[in-house]
């Protein structure tokens, strides 16, 4: 039976960038001694006072139809929130409520790009970009992201890539996997040329509350210049350690929200009454456990790179938000593919190989910040002792 083309744009960007998180999640089990550094799951559970309240709207009835634009008191919340935190004036209008940050990004680039326009975004770049660019049947550009800058998207390298095929620039800041933030004037450039080519500024910004101490996050929806164009998409999965409870949003201009309102009736009609309750608490009440995730995966960051730069020729990447860290495992003569099977072979540490987020992630492995800390300190014994085993074959004769 024949398919759609959008299964063929897709094929290969779905869960084969998963392989070696799949295959090491199946050993440990079937009883094996694993230490998985895959994914990102908070380190903490769903706070107490959220599972209440949600039990509570469970209990009160809230699970009717909602409709397409979202519950009306969590788009209020959120609109509270972002006025806030940025500075200007929001109100519901500017929100649509979605099943966690991924829906609401696939929604949101369906509203801005389709077939044989170009979306820009950072190489390295989350695993599903790719997919939710290709699904609208647009190319994905991918625009380097040099560890030399900090892994931060630079403004002349945006521009070299910018034709009259261009609709939107797809920025992640705090980003993943690099950990990386984009700095006030990088922002204000990217924006710039947004203007001047009459582009969609698209802003994953879900790791937001877990920016380490010292660190400033800027969003472009700070920025009044380009308040037309920005569409900003996050969620409580990473702030509230409430993944799997699938709630999200889009916020941006009331003129694009109502041109997307009907993509978003056609693909879900609205979010869960009593999640969306939830998380209008959620968001009102500030989370209670982001700050100590933040603390964590800062101080776990640090005693990676303190060990592995002392005791081998590993390379850490320090990271200034987030739940990862990169580590360049070029100087053992290897590349990231067969440094993380070989690792997970040998020792049992699963982290995942950068070519699952961009070509230019060869010579990195991404490595998960929220496993305990004794967990922690074990997996780099081993990747420790694993990198001092591996001897480079000599150069040949001359």
């Amino acid at each position: 039976m024949r398919t759609t083309s959008i299964t063929q744009r897709l094929a290969g960007l779905g869960g084969a960038k998963w392989d070696l998180h799949l295959a090491a999640r199946e050993r440990r089990e079937r009883g094996a001694d694993i230490i998985e550094m895959t994914i990102g799951e908070p380190d903490v559970p769903l706070p107490d006072q959220l599972a209440d309240h949600a039990i509570s709207a469970l209990r009160a009835g809230r699970t009717q139809y909602s409709n397409g634009r979202g519950e009306d008191d969590l788009r209020d919340a959120l609109a509270e929130a972002y006025a806030q935190r940025r500075g200007r004036t929001f109100d519901r209008d500017n929100v649509l409520c979605f099943p966690g940050t991924q829906t609401a990004l696939y929604a949101v680039m369906q509203g801005v790009a389709e077939t044989g326009d170009n979306v820009l975004v950072g190489d390295p770049l989350y695993a599903t970009y790719e997919g939710v660019i290709r699904s609208t049947g647009a190319d994905m550009v991918p625009v380097p992201l040099r560890a030399e800058h900090g892994f931060r998207m630079q403004a002349e390298d945006v521009a070299e890539r910018i034709t009259e095929k261009t609709r939107a620039i797809l920025l992640n800041t705090p980003h993943n996997p690099t950990g990386a933030i984009l700095q006030k004037q990088e922002v204000e450039a990217i924006a710039a040329l947004a203007v001047k080519h009459d582009l969609w500024l698209i802003s994953d910004e879900v790791y937001e509350d877990l920016v380490f101490e010292g660190t400033e996050f800027i969003s472009p929806l700070s920025l009044p210049d380009v308040a037309d164009r920005v569409i900003a998409v996050a969620s409580i999965s990473k702030s509230h350690a409430a993944p799997g409870l699938r709630s999200g949003w889009a916020i941006g201009p009331k003129a694009f929200m109502d041109a997307l309102l009907p993509v978003s009736e056609t693909m879900l009609f609205g979010n869960q009454p009593f999640i969306a309750d939830m998380t209008a608490a959620a968001i009102r009440e500030g989370s209670p456990v982001a700050a100590g995730m933040a603390k964590r995966y800062a101080a776990r960051a640090a005693y990676l790179a303190d060990r592995l730069q002392a005791e081998t020729d590993l390379r850490v990447h320090r990271p200034d938000a987030g739940m990862f860290a990169l580590v360049d495992v070029s100087p053992l003569g290897m590349d990231c593919d067969s440094f993380a099977w070989t690792l997970l072979e040998q020792t049992g540490v699963a982290v995942m190989p950068g070519s699952s987020f961009g070509e230019h992630m060869i010579d990195w492995v991404r490595i998960a910040l929220t496993i305990p800390d004794d967990a922690m300190a074990q997996a780099v014994d081993r990747i420790s002792t694993f990198a001092q085993s591996v001897v480079l074959d000599p150069e040949p004769d001359a």
